[in-house]
């Protein structure tokens, strides 16, 4: 589920090393979702969410920045933040919601959320800018 694959190479080294970063949060709440030590994983859990939220935001801007700074196309830039945004607010949501009560299913959810999401992004919306950031020279 977390492996990463080459399809989601995008040639811009920065960028690959963010979204691998991505699927490595992802895999320590996986983690953590299967363990069936009976461990509180409260205070774990919590740290992750804010460090998937918190990683997303810089990560975000970077590529925003950068799609600026190269003057990629306005309008994809414009639904490139609204995806953006949408993920980082779901993710803000999840995270307040209350983990004991069901611990499992919360994480459960966000896994798959955060999986298909990024896994879905990468492929089709930064895909499209990939390319013509190469064009660019950069790598």
């Amino acid at each position: 589920m977390f492996d990463w694959k080459p399809e989601y190479n995008l040639n811009i080294a920065e960028i690959d090393k963010q979204h691998k970063r991505l699927f490595e949060l992802a895999g320590q709440l996986y983690d953590i979702a299967k363990a069936k030590d009976g461990y509180d994983y409260y205070d774990e859990i919590n740290r992750i969410f804010g460090e998937l939220r918190d990683y997303t935001v810089y990560h975000f801007g970077y590529e925003e920045k950068l799609l600026a700074q190269y003057g990629y196309d306005d309008q994809e830039t414009k639904l490139h933040k609204l995806e953006h945004g949408g993920f980082v607010n779901k993710i803000i949501q999840v995270s307040k919601q209350d983990l004991d009560k069901n611990e499992k299913q919360i994480l459960l959810d966000v896994i798959m959320f955060a999986v298909n999401w990024i896994e879905k992004h990468i492929l089709h919306t930064d895909k499209k800018y990939s390319e013509f950031l190469n064009s660019k020279g950069v790598y």
